[in-house]
């Protein structure tokens, strides 16, 4: 399908839903890596799930991707990625209580910062090759154990120890979280293609619902 490029208070990437307008769809909000900052949203669809979505048939949620400008974090424009946010409930048929937030690398520390400040806006969290920012507080991740949670991570990331998300994984689910954990044994950091493309987590993305969803008026 045929992404738009739009601009904004970020530029970004959109796809409509490809069922009946008039029915609210749910929105999967992406957050790119490092080397994607820029002024050019076509490096965005050069793989991960931005590419998935531009070469897929019309999907059944709405698919938005905003781009940083270079040198800054999504962490930094938390407030920014809020009020983005609030901007395409307000203009689109988007159902507020089936948003997955989704991150990749340096997109992954923000969209754990951005879920726990926030918590009660999000139907589920996707993780990929990306770490939980040490800044967050206790009572923030406690706040995330009413999101469910997909983290995925490259066997060989030389990034990222195993052993430190397992122990973020091993925390959460003591919190009475819901997380899955998937390690791709042979994979590296670079392993967005593999994951965005698999079926199962497709499914995941539209199967979320939050009983109590933030509605923008």
């Amino acid at each position: 399908m045929s992404i738009e490029h739009r601009s904004g208070l970020l530029p970004y990437l959109f796809a409509i839903a490809s069922e009946d307008t008039n029915k609210p769809a749910p929105l999967v909000l992406f957050l790119h890596g490092a080397r994607d900052r820029g002024n050019d949203l076509n490096v965005l669809l050069k793989w991960g799930l931005p590419r998935f979505v531009n070469e897929s048939s019309p999907l059944t949620y709405f698919f938005a991707a905003p781009q940083l400008p270079e040198g800054q974090t999504w962490v930094e424009r938390e407030s920014d990625v809020i009020a983005f946010l609030d901007e395409l409930i307000a203009s689109h048929p988007i159902d507020p209580s089936g948003i997955i937030l989704s991150g990749f690398s340096l997109g992954t520390a923000g969209a754990w910062q951005i879920a726990a400040s926030h918590p009660s806006r999000f139907a589920g969290l996707v993780a990929v090759s990306g770490r939980v920012p040490k800044t967050l507080e206790p009572n923030q991740l406690a706040g995330l154990k009413e999101i469910p949670i997909q983290i995925f991570q490259g066997g060989k990331d030389e990034k990222l120890p195993i052993e430190d998300t397992q122990q973020i994984v091993d925390t959460l689910r003591g919190l009475g979280g819901t997380v899955d954990f998937t390690v791709l044994p042979e994979g590296d950091h670079f392993i967005a293609d593999e994951v965005y493309g698999d079926s199962k987590l497709q499914k995941w993305l539209i199967s979320q619902s939050r009983r109590q969803a933030s509605v923008v008026v």
